[in-house]
This record gives structure tokens, sequence and C-alpha cells, in this order.
């Protein structure tokens, strides 16, 4: 007897789940395990295979990203400059960017491939998001458009105040993701790096998201043009029109193939906000030499606030923490009086307004320092143009790479997670003649990572941190702050009556 519909239909679903979630290859080192399921997330146009993988040391997806090369003796004539090339982006760290965490290269007899890992984002992307918006009839709030504006800047910004910049160079509303938590992520940043990166006769499998006729209005008249070197005003002129997009939900191209000028001309009188009129138009004019730098129009007025007293001790609360105990929020509200006074105003003449810790409600602060330490609410408006320390050059002149090569040999394997918290215990060995150090970090994904080892007299603090980071226990960017608290414990514990 058959099966009824609903059932069979059902099974069938469940079969093709299964074969989806089928592992199909791992990584050298088994952490990475490679998926039958496809995605498309616009991170590299040009990567043949695109693949969910699981990150079996985490418990997350990620993207399991394939670049194919047929002809294998011209690869290895390139290969040292290839890998050079991703040991590089993997430092690149930014949370408005998708990440990308680790690469290898698989050359067999014939062909070769250099395999990546990079950021999963689930939630779709940016043109996805709007299309829903403007199906349920809703209108973009003034709040949330300013606030995607900001962390694209911001990530624009970091990207263009490398040496050399960074140029995207292929963004558009389907190369920028958003979480549901309101997180901007902007993918295809490696595009433009791996074309100029990866020789002539090595550059078929890339090609541009240019190629797509839908996505011509998001790049500027210069682009592609020959004897034109592109600068980063590229970058300037397609933010502009997504921001555009995002301000008017989609710019209408009336059943054609491609946006035109007509259409976007509609699109930039349809703003009745004079400020964000002026802010896109100043990113779409023609002349790059005339386009503002990223880090400029986060000081243009539509975008500009001054921050608040609850946004800035964020700030700094997340760059401390590693120096508090894990749960310090829940710890102090343990022990604090709801009924004392956190804050009061006096007034002349007239009674005084007070606050109490009772007002405070403790669930949406933690939700708040999360969002922060997420990068939702980026401090840009009067920090300096590099806000966070900057990967090193990506593409250096042949004489500066071999002036930058020393005895010294290359790290095991890069950590690419911050270190959010530091615990550290010293206790003299049983014949008291030597120190026993322990230390335990917390790393921004909540991984704890302790470490023992029996001090030395000639250690110091700085030798220990630089160690730490060359075995790629912690990364580069925390190393002076490790030096630092080392150094603090030693005082501590040294100085301290026997």
């Amino acid at each position: 007897m058959a099966a009824p519909e609903p059932a069979r239909r059902g099974r069938e679903r469940e079969d093709e789940s299964e074969d989806e979630s089928e592992i199909l290859e791992e990584s050298p080192c088994g952490r990475w395990q490679k998926r039958r399921e496809q995605v498309n997330q616009g991170n590299m146009p040009g990567i043949q295979s695109t693949f969910l993988a699981m990150d079996t040391e985490e418990g997350v997806e990620v993207v399991w990203n394939e670049l194919h090369f047929t002809d294998r003796k011209a690869f290895k004539a390139h290969e040292e400059k290839i890998q050079t090339m991703f040991e590089q982006l993997v430092l690149v760290d930014h949370p408005n960017i998708v990440k990308l965490h680790k690469y290898w290269l698989d050359t067999p007899e014939s062909k070769a491939r250099v395999i990546f890992i990079t950021e999963y984002v689930s939630s779709g992307s940016l043109k996805q998001f709007l299309k829903k918006t403007k199906k349920n009839h809703k209108a973009m709030n003034a709040r949330a458009w300013k606030r995607w504006c900001t962390q694209i800047l911001s990530a624009l910004s970091f990207l263009h105040s490398c040496n050399p910049p960074i140029i995207h160079g292929n963004l558009t509303s389907d190369t920028i993701f958003i979480q549901h938590n309101g997180l901007i992520k902007i993918g295809s940043v490696w595009h433009r790096v791996f074309s100029n990166a990866i020789p002539d006769d090595l550059r078929s499998p890339i090609r541009a998201e240019r190629e797509e006729q839908r996505n011509l209005h998001f790049f500027p008249p210069e682009y592609g043009l020959s004897g034109v070197a592109d600068g980063t005003a590229v970058d300037i002129f397609s933010f502009g029109m997504c921001a555009l997009e995002m301000a008017v939900l989609e710019i209408q191209s009336n059943g054609d193939t491609r946006v035109t000028e007509e259409a976007i001309a509609r699109a930039r009188h349809s703003l009745s906000d004079p400020n964000m009129r002026e802010f896109i138009l100043s990113c779409l004019v023609l002349d790059p030499a005339c386009r503002p730098s990223a880090h400029n129009l986060l000081f243009h007025r539509v975008l500009f606030e001054v921050h608040s007293l609850k946004l800035l001790a964020a700030h700094c609360f997340i760059q401390h923490q590693y120096l508090m105990p894990e749960n310090v929020v829940e710890e102090k509200t343990k022990v604090i009086d709801l009924n004392m006074v956190m804050a009061e105003i006096h007034r002349t003449g007239r009674p005084g307004v007070q606050w109490r810790y009772s007002e405070v409600s403790f669930l949406e602060l933690d939700k708040f320092l999360e969002d922060v330490r997420n990068g939702i609410y980026p401090l840009m408006n009067f920090a300096a143009s590099r806000p966070l320390g900057l990967p090193r050059v990506l593409a250096p002149p042949p004489e500066d790479a071999r002036k930058a090569k020393t005895p010294t040999p290359e790290p095991f394997d890069v950590e690419t997670r911050k270190v959010v918290q530091m615990q550290c215990n010293m206790e003299m060995n049983e014949d008291r003649a030597q120190w026993h150090l322990t230390l335990l970090l917390v790393l921004e994904d909540k991984l704890h990572r302790q470490l023992s080892y029996d001090l030395l007299p000639t250690d110091s603090s700085k030798d220990l941190a630089t160690e730490l980071v060359h075995y790629g226990f912690i990364h580069e960017d925390d190393c002076e702050k490790l030096a630092a608290f080392l150094e603090s414990t030693f005082h501590k514990y040294r100085s301290a009556p026997p």
C-alpha cells in the first residue's frame, strides 16, 4: 500500500536535509567540515564553489569557499605570493566586515585549489531586507538608516585607512548583509585585493559583480576605464547609491535589465529630508576628486551626533572588560540597593529630579553592552581616522617583503579572536625556588583558555606576551595589553611580603 502523499513528501524533505548535511570533506586540521549544501552570500564573486560548513571547535556554521586553478604549473609559480596575500587577509578584523577565518592550499597533480573559510551571515542581504520592508508597505525608519550608514562608513573608513588603502570595489546592496540584531556586515571585501594580487595568467576564475547588469548603477563612471587608477572614491560612489536605495527601499528599473539614470533621478527627487539629500548627492558627484572620504562623511550633519554618556561608558567598559570578572554586571546588581539614588539634578526654586537604580533594567543594560561589543554602535564621530588596529600592508613591494624576513619562524596559527577577560595567579613551587604562573583568558566568543608556566628568572612580561602571540594563543592586538597585565601581576606577587 502506497504511503499517503503528505507523509511521502515529508520523508523526501527529510532525505534532502540529510543529503545537504552530509560531510563531503574536512580541512587538514579537522576543524572545518564541508557540507553538500551550497550557499550564495556574495562574499566572493567568481568563486566556483561555496558550501555551508561546520566549525567543530566553536560549534557554528561557516562558509567553505573554493577558488579553482586549472593550470597547476602557473599556480605553483605564484604560490608564495598568493599565500602571503591570504596570511595578511586573515589579519583584517572589523565588526562590520565579514571575517576571513582560515585558508589552505590543495595542489594535486593537475589542478590547484585555494580553500578559505569565511563567516556565515544567515540573515540575508540588505537588498532582500529592503524588498521585504517595501512589500509590507512600510517606510524606512530614519534612525535605522543612520545606524546602517554609520556602520558601513565605519568599515569603509577602516579599509581606506590601511596602508596601502583597501578598496572594496564591489559594494552593492547584494554584498551588504544585515543580521537580526541590526548589525551590518560587508561581504565581498577581498574581491578587489584578489584581482590585483593574482597575476593575469591566473585571473580567469575571478569575475566582478559589475558583470550583473542590475548592479551597474552602483559603480561610478570612472570605474574600470583604461588608464584611470581607481581610488577610494569608487567605494564612496557605491556607498552613496546604497544609501539612496536604503532611503527609498528600491530604485525602480521599470522592468529593464539595469537601473536607468531616470530611475535614479526620480529616487533622488523623492527624498524629503534636505540633509539626507545633500549627504547622498555629495557621494554621487561625477568627479571622484570632489567626493568626501568615508571618515569625513561620519561628521556630516545628517549622521553626526554627540554620543551619550551611556554609550561612552559602554565602550570604556568593553575596552577594559578583561580586567573584570566575567559576570561583573550580574554580580554588581546583586549587591546594589535599588532604592539608592544614582543621579540627581538640583533646581533652584523647584524640586529636583532623581534617578534610582530601581528604574534601570539590567537585562536591557546587558543587551546594550552586547550590541556595543558586536559593533552596532561604533564610536566614530570624534575618533581618529584609524579607529582600530590596522593589518599589515596587503601588497608590499618585493624589497619591503625581503626586509621583513627574519630568522624567527612563522606563527603556528594566527588567533583572530580578541581577549575580553584576563585572570592571573602566581604561587611558589613546593621547594619555593620558582614561581608557577596560571593564566586564564576568556575570548570574545566565550572560549576559555587556561595556560600554566614555570617562570624563569630571565622571563619578562613582554617576552611572554610575544610568545603567546607567536604560538597563536592570543591576537597580536592584545600583546601590549597582556604584557601590561602580566607586569602588574608580577609586581603584586613579587613585592608581597613572604
